[in-house]
């Protein structure tokens, strides 16, 4: 009994190149935003332990921002609850990553102090 041949053919190698390079490129452009919403996250956080007022943790954020690099989210874009005698800092933003042509991949993150 004859067996056929077993493998991947050449447009078969092609087309997993094309999909395994659009994926490593989409997330070159992804990752430097998740980078930056952990480095906010953790922003609010240490801001919402160190002040007890709204301008000492708006204050406290603007150090951390400068500190961290970071440009999405300013001190004022905060909103600062309270929530028993718990401080609550909030914050959302949208990030918006051009992928090709007039495609753009629209990234909605939000958070609040832990």
């Amino acid at each position: 009994m004859k067996r056929g041949q077993l493998g991947v053919t050449v447009i078969g190698m092609v087309f997993f190149g094309i999909v395994a390079a659009l994926l490593i490129v989409l997330a070159a452009k992804v990752v430097p935003t998740v980078t930056e919403y952990l480095a906010i996250q953790k922003a609010v956080n240490r801001a919402a332990q160190s002040g007890t007022t709204v301008a000492e943790i708006r204050n406290a954020f603007e150090r951390a921002k400068t500190a961290d690099y970071f440009e999405a989210v300013s001190g004022k874009d905060l909103e600062i609850s309270k929530d028993g005698d718990r401080i609550v800092v909030e914050f959302a933003y949208d990030k918006e990553i051009h992928l090709f042509g007039p495609a753009y991949l629209l990234l909605k993150y939000r958070g609040r102090n832990s």
